[in-house]
């Protein structure tokens, strides 16, 4: 079972049938807040549907598909992130995260976000990482910008919004650059 603790404050784990009440709740209360960016609120209306949630990303975890995991704050499940799935013959993933609106301003999704990037090029050997974020969303964009992901592109209309569609920057790093930016913060 996937689980590590960061720091001493952040601790990411794998999540788990009895973390469903509590993720469909940080969910429902944040549910304003995230729909603005993430097509998926709307269909988790009951806690059985963050339970569905959570037995697919078990079974993606068995199939070594990638992972969704919680997000621990000081011991409080504050969001969740994860690799969508796992491009083994391109040894590629993408990383995709959200936090409730009352944890947000705190560095956390940043340093999850970093842990997570550096397990896929350290743990699963992998060679590249992108993170995407609709363009109008400055905060998920700025994740992406603090971890140094080069800004290669937008995809034009790349995903529905309830009633629109937006266009998404793509972000990637590379393990040659990762390790280099590593190796040049160790005294």
């Amino acid at each position: 079972m996937f689980s590590w603790a960061v720091n001493q404050h952040l601790h990411l784990k794998l999540v788990e049938p009895n973390d469903a009440a509590q993720m469909f709740q940080i969910t429902d209360e944040s549910r304003h807040y995230l729909r603005q960016w993430l097509p998926w609120v709307d269909a988790i209306r009951t806690v059985v549907d963050t339970q569905d949630f959570i037995a697919q990303s078990m079974a993606q975890y068995a199939a070594n598909n990638g992972f969704q995991a919680g997000i621990w704050w000081e011991r409080e499940l504050v969001g969740c992130i994860g690799f969508h799935a796992i491009d083994w013959t391109n040894r590629a993933t993408s990383v995709g995260y959200w936090l409730k609106e009352a944890a947000q301003g705190h560095g956390i999704m940043t340093q999850a976000a970093e842990a997570l990037v550096s397990l896929a090029f350290r743990h699963y050997q992998l060679n590249r990482v992108e993170i995407q974020a609709a363009v109008g969303n400055l905060k998920s964009r700025a994740i992406a910008q603090r971890l140094g992901l080069v800004q290669e592109g937008i995809l034009r209309q790349k995903e529905w919004l309830y009633d629109h569609f937006v266009d998404h920057v793509v972000y990637a790093a590379l393990a040659s650059e990762w390790s280099a930016r590593l190796d040049a913060t160790v005294p």
